[in-house]
């Protein structure tokens, strides 16, 4: 079956990426171009082979992701007081991003292969928490959110009853204070200048203020590439990655902004296209995850770029600059298209 939206749909954000990036932070290039490379080795790949292949690996994959996991808290480059990268020659990897598909596909295969029932969703949340708790202590909060949405997308997948679904989310929501004690003072610091902004514009709140400056300063078309305040004097910390939807809004308006999201959400329909035409319920389920994945990274980086959620590093997907964060979404959406059932 012909998959040319969805080639489209990234083609045009990773074009927009790069254009973007070239203007806001050309000192990323030309190594940039090594990690779009893999990206797309990882997204061709992947998308040929079979998913009852990847499947049949999933419990090694699971283990091989948590000794992935692991390598950064034993060698990891310390960077801003965190240890989530590996250097490797020039380039540094990010084990917690690229880990994610394959703990989606594990999960998959393992919540809907044999019966159903409650001991395996209890046995699944301990496996859950295993790496869920390796990527928190880095510290990386993003990526642990979108590491539990995921599960949870699979989880909807599944014979589960839509109300002890509902049960679960509540019990995640109400232990979720207590991974406050695993995060970092800076992330801390985020959390409480997001209930209290004006508490110390200066300090934690910062960051969200001049996000919203420069989503606001970029009007309908735009300051235009290379002219933006905000991004080309630095106003704007992180804005090749935390706050590429902000960067994006200001030099090209309210006109990028919307195409860019549209292509997203082009991409999320076609991701969610392939979930009622899965070629068994271990892919339907597997894509699950993916599209509630993806969709709650836009979401969240969006809102809080826009002031409506906390700080919490998570890239736009395809857009921000992340080389990590790309090979894994390129390497995710290969494996979508490797579910599809074949024309």
């Amino acid at each position: 079956m012909k998959s040319i939206s969805l080639y489209l749909g990234i083609s045009f954000l990773v074009l927009l990426s790069i254009i973007v990036l070239r203007s806001i932070a050309p000192n990323l290039f030309p190594l940039y171009f090594v990690y779009i490379v893999l990206g797309v080795l990882a997204f061709l790949v992947f998308s040929k082979i079979d998913f009852d292949i990847l499947s049949y690996f999933s419990k090694h994959l699971y283990v091989g992701s948590i000794i992935f996991l692991l390598i950064p808290l034993i060698i990891g480059q310390v960077t801003r007081g965190v240890i989530r990268w590996i250097p490797i020659g020039g380039v540094t990897i990010q084990p917690s991003e690229l880990v994610r598909p394959f703990l989606l596909l594990f999960f998959a295969n393992y919540l809907v292969s044999g019966k159903f029932n409650k001991k395996k969703i209890i046995y699944s949340l301990i496996l859950l928490a295993i790496p869920a708790l390796l990527i928190l202590v880095q510290p990386s909060l993003g990526v642990t959110v979108l590491t539990v949405v995921g599960y949870l997308g699979v989880l909807i997948a599944t014979e589960i009853d839509k109300r002890a679904l509902l049960l679960i989310a509540l019990f995640l929501i109400l232990i979720f204070p207590a991974f406050i004690f695993f995060l970092a003072p800076y992330q801390r610091s985020r959390v409480e200048s997001f209930l209290f902004p004006g508490r110390d514009p200066a300090g934690a709140g910062y960051n969200s203020i001049q996000s919203m400056i420069s989503v606001g300063s970029g009007e309908f078309w735009g300051r235009g590439l290379g002219k933006g305040v905000q991004t080309q004097l630095s106003f704007l910390p992180e804005r090749q990655t935390d706050f590429i939807f902000a960067s994006v809004s200001e030099e090209l308006g309210f006109v990028g902004a919307f195409l860019m999201l549209f292509a997203l959400f082009f991409v999320l329909f076609q991701v969610q296209k392939v979930i009622s035409n899965a070629r068994s319920p271990e892919a339907r389920a597997f894509v699950s995850g993916v599209f509630l994945s993806l969709f709650a990274q836009v979401l969240i980086h969006i809102g809080m770029n826009m002031g409506l959620f906390p700080i919490t590093g998570i890239p736009l997907p395809l857009v921000s600059a992340g080389g990590s964060s790309f090979v894994a979404t390129m390497t995710a959406l290969g494996m979508v298209l490797g579910a599809k059932r074949q024309a």
